[in-house]
């Protein structure tokens, strides 16, 4: 055989081999043997800052922690970080720049539902695993796709078939009165409450107010014309304050539950209200083990402290949904622990679609089922009487179920 023949051969050969190695041998973007790269999107900046700001910095320090712990699989995490300013237009850029730029291996990111949303196609269609950071994301997460997952944050199916749960079994209600909006919002989380009061046998008296609604005696002496046994109240917060109000000057005095919707600062909404003695029976939904700053969470807390001393010493950090920020960066990493070593983003995906731990934060574990992507839907609740916060024991849960059509 001649060199030139022989060289030919080995061509060949290399050739061969190559095209017979399996594609789980090559690796994805954004892993390299020493580091993985994770895409973290939320707003830091804009009127919706407090959704994202304080969230991010806890998913960073859970990531940190990771790293100074070894890592994952022997890899250390490495972030990359865009605002989106919780607008289609921010996260669609964000979740782009990332993904073509910055060559993630997967996404960490998302705090405003209605933002996320258009996202989805790009991310299912680039075959990305995504876990939100906070947003409740019902659109995106349902029809489940396989590649897009919802972890902290309850979905708003969650939320709406919990709080009927909780006004049943905790008030023994046989009617509730409902106020949620006339967005995507308010569809979501109505057709998982009316399931659930179907469920549990209770009359549902609903009401859809728009979000700019100024004035909401009308909708309100609607719901109330039953006598219902306890009123939801599932809106943004400035149409929250209005219906409380309202209810106290109208002398409503059986519970009103005020969903995570309109919670996000419970101080604020007393001010807006304008006096505590319209909230003598009156509950918040959350999905904390604890209130803020109690004792089954406070490690969350001193994390924080630790972390960002400066950050802590100024007014409103950390913020409310801070502790979100660390059981988004746990499920992350757990997802990508079991994954194992030879990590692709196939492997990931399908590590987050059957993860399931506990928190040591949340009122339930992250649990993903094959058919539901919401990681999170168990919720909790204190009583709040304007200055005192009490938790209350016990998790509900809604039995509502995606079915496809």
């Amino acid at each position: 055989m001649t060199v030139r023949n022989r060289w030919g051969l080995l061509a060949a050969m290399a050739v061969t081999l190559a095209g017979a190695m399996p594609a789980a041998a090559q690796s994805d973007p954004g892993v390299t043997p020493t580091t993985i790269k994770i895409g973290v999107f939320g707003p830091l900046s804009g009127p919706n800052m407090a959704y994202g700001f304080d969230v991010i910095k806890a998913a960073q320090m859970w990531y940190d922690k990771t790293n100074q712990e070894g890592g994952v699989n022997g890899r250390k995490i490495e972030l990359v970080i865009e605002d989106d300013r919780c607008t289609p237009d921010g996260v669609i850029a964000a979740v782009k720049k990332l993904v073509e730029q910055d060559q993630v291996f997967m996404l960490n990111g998302g705090s405003c539902s209605a933002a996320v949303l258009p996202a989805k196609e790009y991310v299912v269609r680039n075959q990305i695993p995504w876990l939100t950071l906070n947003a409740s994301a019902d659109g995106a997460l349902y029809p489940p796709t396989g590649y897009i997952f919802g972890s902290t944050s309850i979905s708003m199916h969650a939320a709406g078939g919990s709080v009927i749960d909780f006004s049943a079994k905790n008030f023994g209600a046989k009617k509730i009165a409902f106020i949620n909006h006339d967005d995507a919002y308010g569809s979501w989380n109505h057709e998982a409450a009316a399931y659930v009061a179907d469920d549990e046998k209770v009359e549902l008296t609903a009401q859809s107010i728009q979000p700019s609604v100024t004035d909401v005696t009308a909708p309100l002496l609607k719901v109330l014309a039953g006598k219902p046994d306890a009123l939801v109240i599932m809106t943004y917060a400035r149409p929250a304050a209005l219906i409380v109000k309202r209810a106290y000057e109208l002398g409503f005095d059986k519970p009103i539950i005020l969903t995570q919707t309109g919670s996000a600062n419970l101080d604020q909404l007393v001010e807006n209200v304008g006096t505590k003695d319209a909230f003598k029976n009156f509950y918040v939904q959350d999905v904390m083990a604890d209130v803020i700053g109690g004792p089954k969470i406070k490690w969350v807390y001193d994390m924080y402290k630790t972390y960002y001393p400066d950050l802590a010493a100024q007014p409103d950090h950390p913020g409310a949904y801070m502790p979100y920020g660390v059981v988004t960066a746990q499920a992350v990493v757990n997802a990508l622990k079991l994954a194992g070593p030879d990590l692709t983003r196939e492997k990931a995906r399908l590590a987050m679609s059957t993860l399931k731990f506990d928190t040591g934060i949340l009122g339930g574990p992250i649990e993903f089922r094959p058919n539901d992507p919401a990681g999170n839907r168990r919720t909790t609740y204190e009583k709040f009487d304007g200055t005192n916060h009490t938790m209350l024991p016990g998790a509900y849960e809604s039995t509502w179920v995606y079915k496809a059509p």
